[in-house]
């Protein structure tokens, strides 16, 4: 995509059903846009919900929405970067099975749009340190971001 934030790299995803059910790669370390490994999490989040926005300046995040759909949204705030002030919205999950990498620096966040519970898959490059943690928050609705969660319908 030619709109994209510098760094930011997206892989469509194949879901494979069988009479068994469904098999959906996410990431393999084999993948040209595979970073490194640092852990997975799995983390959910209810209907209508917003969970932003967070911030790292080390670790990337790769995130795949496995049940339900969220409108993940990132902004880059970097100075200097060449995509600097850009806002880019991606609808990932059941219905747009996605793999997102944000790259360090660059905020994130994501609202349900599902109906149901959403379920989301992330792969950061480092494993969290409770210690000293590579987190920085914003509100959902910080004035230093340039961005509304309001649903609008044209």
């Amino acid at each position: 995509m030619s709109d994209e934030i510098d760094g930011v790299w997206v892989k469509p995803l194949r879901v494979i059903p069988d009479e068994r059910g469904r098999l959906m790669e996410v990431l393999r370390a084999d993948d040209d846009g595979f970073r490194a490994f640092g852990q997975v999490y799995v983390t959910t989040t209810y209907p209508g919900v917003v969970k932003a926005w967070h911030l790292h300046k080390v670790q990337d995040d790769n995130f795949c929405c496995v049940k339900g759909m969220v409108k993940l949204v990132l902004y880059d705030g970097r100075e200097g970067s060449p995509t600097g002030g850009t806002i880019r919205e991606y609808f990932i999950g059941d219905w747009n099975p996605l793999l997102v990498r944000v790259p360090a620096g660059v905020h994130h966040g994501w609202r349900c749009i599902s109906t149901d519970e959403a379920i989301v898959v992330n792969v950061p490059t480092e494993p969290y340190s409770h210690d000293a943690p590579d987190e920085l928050r914003e509100p959902w609705d910080s004035p230093a971001i340039p961005y509304s969660w309001d649903v609008i319908f044209k």
